[in-house]
């Protein structure tokens, strides 16, 4: 049966070194992905979380509505029903100002990344959901928030932050490894040259997607 023969290649593979026999590999660039808009709030809320939209739009109602920090209550986020991935331009200096100060210079961009709002109707009005103030840190906050409150929030952060920040370098990699002299196979995916925005940030994957040979993360591999 085909289940027992590969149980034996297993066994006979175990004690062989596994080597790089070949690899090519082809750069390519990630840019973050665009500030949360009510409906890719609740999309990366279910896929990171596992909240349903109307619990990711209850706590959220809560973050805006105001926090007790300590000097009484504080709006964490901005209003949380928007299909616009506008942000305002004292918006983006806090968060350019934050990226310097907690992550260097080098993970800033040379001029504040633009995205372009795809609903034709969308209301301009509204920004993306933010939190109001980036140096307001997640961890800074925990003590006040229940854990599912405080996680939502982490997540707006997060997604926030990362998209002022450089792309990512990423190698997509296909590498030939060979056990023994009767054994090759194929891997294929990528491995981070320079993590930029991902260092803070990845967006969640849907099912159909995580199989993608380029959402697939290889160690770093070298021939030999």
């Amino acid at each position: 049966p085909r289940s027992e023969s590969a149980a034996q290649l297993v066994e006979e593979i175990k004690p062989l070194a596994l080597r790089v026999s070949d690899i090519s590999r082809t750069e390519k660039k990630r840019r973050p992905a665009a500030p949360f808009t009510t409906s890719t709030l609740q999309q990366e809320a279910n896929r990171k979380l596992g909240f349903s939209a109307r619990k990711t739009m209850s706590l959220a109602q809560r973050l805006y509505e105001g926090v007790d920090t300590g000097d009484g209550p504080v709006g964490l986020i901005t209003y949380m029903r928007t299909d616009s991935v506008h942000l305002a331009n004292d918006a983006i200096a806090d968060l350019r100002s934050q990226i310097k100060e907690r992550f260097g210079a080098n993970y800033l961009p040379a001029k504040p990344n633009a995205y372009k709002t795809k609903s034709k109707n969308a209301q301009e009005a509204h920004e993306a959901v933010r939190p109001t103030s980036a140096a307001r840190l997640p961890d800074e906050v925990k003590g006040h928030l229940s854990q599912d409150q405080y996680r939502l929030y982490d997540l707006i952060w997060k997604r926030t932050v990362a998209c002022q920040m450089v792309h990512a370098t990423l190698d997509t990699v296909a590498a030939d490894l060979s056990a023994g002299n009767d054994h090759l196979f194929r891997a294929t995916g990528s491995s981070i040259r320079n993590a930029g925005f991902m260092a803070v940030y990845q967006e969640g994957i849907d099912d159909r997607k995580k199989d993608d040979d380029d959402q697939k993360l290889l160690p770093p591999l070298e021939q030999g």
